[in-house]
């Protein structure tokens, strides 16, 4: 990633702050927002590493966290981390085991771009998918998920997805990202639970 990304206004702040990443203000907008932690909450981070939505969630929650990345996350304090892929069902299996009762899921994870836009999109869309699935296993009913998307072709598919899951869904873009990006962040609160798909999502 070039300096000219890296080394603007947010990320100085953020490195004064002592967050790992600029990252860290999308949760604290998106929260602030939309009250999505809560004092007690455990909190499940897909996609964690470098670890700036662990640290912001351990301003939030005192409850039990837990962050899953494919690369190692530099231990904090009362966190567990678990190095992997978040779509193996043996990370999963390990993931279930050190957390029994989820409130919330967050994923800011992405995969690496390629520049293809077709096949960008559709990879985008594959690791979204597999991120509310497991979510979806992970939730108790009336859990929260926030998960990072990109905006663009079948993205219209994914969010239908999530509202059959979630009594109330917004997509929202944060202050904190960059100007020109086709991120978003879909913000689903309420979860329907395990058993219950058959009643209807009321906004």
């Amino acid at each position: 990633m070039g300096s000219q990304w890296t080394k603007d206004n947010v990320y100085r702040k953020a490195m004064r702050d002592g967050y790992r990443a600029r990252s860290a203000y999308k949760l604290i907008d998106i929260n602030e927002r939309f009250n999505v932690i809560r004092p007690t909450d455990n909190v499940v981070d897909l996609g964690a590493a470098p670890g700036s939505w662990l640290q912001v969630l351990k301003t939030m929650t005192e409850g039990q966290l837990c962050g899953v990345d494919l690369n190692p996350i530099v231990s904090l304090e009362n966190v567990i981390t678990i190095t992997g892929d978040f779509t193996d069902p043996a990370v999963q299996a390990k993931v279930r085991e050190a957390m029994p009762l989820v409130n919330v899921v967050v994923c800011d994870a992405s995969p690496h771009l390629s520049g293809a836009k077709a096949y960008d999109q559709a990879r985008v869309m594959g690791l979204n998918e597999e991120a509310l699935n497991f979510a979806s296993t992970l939730l108790k009913q009336g859990g929260n998920l926030v998960m990072k998307s990109f905006q663009g072709s079948d993205f219209n598919d994914l969010l239908a997805l999530v509202r059959e899951k979630f009594y109330s869904v917004r997509v929202i873009r944060s202050t904190a990202t960059r100007r020109g990006s086709a991120e978003c962040y879909i913000v689903a609160k309420n979860f329907i639970g395990e058993g219950n798909d058959d009643r209807k999502r009321r906004e």
